[in-house]
């Protein structure tokens, strides 16, 4: 069955359970004959959808022999109707942020938990939501099979085995991997974990792109996931995304002109320090990470308003991209 129809029919049957639970809760007795016949369906449809009440959603769904209907022994109100339209309003606004991963499996599973919500609260449609939206973004493809075959290994805690070509290391190289986390980042997966192939068959911590993986399958060994497996404490401190490097670096770096109040405007490590300079019109960051790669890529966005100061091998790297780009002229 696809997903579209699953959605449907799901959404039928909620239509059902509303209205049935509105009858019960009334306290006319409805029976099951006068729901089916209400609600168009057959009365063994009905017979499931009390069952579903009764044995999902915790209802103490009675028959009274005496009023030849159905009622309920305590109070009960559907799950659903607990959910405030302030809460489903910022549900939907979650969804809208989700874009950036639209046509994904996790965005189309988050997608229909969300519109299943708006629709129950009639806001499925709410021109308010077309108020918060994420710009148009570049699109990756991702293979639902890596996906499923990922999570799955996620929550059975069990290695993944896969061929992958690297951004830098484009020839194919096998891959025996102990999945720890899933990152998403700028419409992207990774999965984060311990390469048992890396550093010649020594192991080691490793980040794959989910687009990159193929072949790929769950071995069904188990391994023990380790108590400090969560990526961002390799971080260094820094907040620059999926990427890590074994060694933590202090880094100095002058900003100037209109990029000055780019450095501002966010927190790009933990232990940042930031410091005006008013009469040379610079502004100086200082900061700790393990990221510098993304911490170059950074620097170079701002073009000639942006200047690294330390640690000297990462302003010598700095110096030679700025001849290579020189010589393209």
């Amino acid at each position: 069955m696809s997903k579209g129809k699953r959605h449907t029919d799901s959404h039928l049957m909620f239509e059902r359970l509303t209205r049935i639970h509105a009858k019960i809760k009334s306290g006319c007795y409805p029976n099951s004959r006068q729901l089916a016949f209400d609600n168009e369906v057959s009365v063994p449809t009905i017979s499931r959808d009390i069952e579903f009440l009764r044995d999902r959603l915790g209802a103490d769904v009675k028959y009274d022999a005496f009023h030849r209907g159905y009622f309920y022994e305590k109070d009960f109100d559907l799950p659903m109707n607990l959910v405030s339209a302030n809460d489903v309003l910022f549900l939907s606004l979650a969804k809208q942020l989700m874009m950036q991963y639209e046509g994904s499996p996790i965005y189309n599973e988050i997608s229909s938990i969300i519109d299943f919500l708006a629709d129950s609260q009639g806001m499925g449609k709410s021109d308010f939501l077309k108020r918060v939206a994420v710009p148009p973004l570049p699109k990756v493809a991702v293979n639902e099979d890596v996906w499923k075959i990922v999570i799955e290994c996620i929550k059975e805690n069990t290695l993944i085995e896969f061929d992958y070509n690297g951004r830098w290391r484009t020839e194919t190289t096998h891959r025996m991997l102990r999945p720890y986390q899933v990152l998403l980042q700028d419409g992207m997966y990774f999965v984060f974990g311990f390469d048992e192939n890396a550093n010649d068959g020594k192991g080691g911590e490793r980040l794959f792109n989910f687009s990159r993986m193929k072949n790929i399958k769950n071995t069904k060994r188990f391994f023990e996931l380790p108590d400090d497996f969560e990526f961002s404490s390799r971080c260094g401190g820094g907040r620059f995304g999926a990427f890590k490097e074994a060694e933590k670096v202090q880094y100095e770096i002058d900003f100037y002109d209109d990029s000055r109040q780019f450095v501002k405007d966010c927190t790009w490590a933990d232990d940042q320090k930031l410091f005006d300079i008013d009469e040379e019109n610079t502004t100086k960051i200082k900061f700790s990470s393990s990221q510098s790669l993304k911490v170059m890529e950074w620097v170079l966005s701002q073009g000639v308003n942006a200047r690294p100061v330390a640690p000297a091998d990462f302003v010598e790297r700095w110096k030679n991209e700025i001849r290579a780009l020189a010589e393209m002229i």
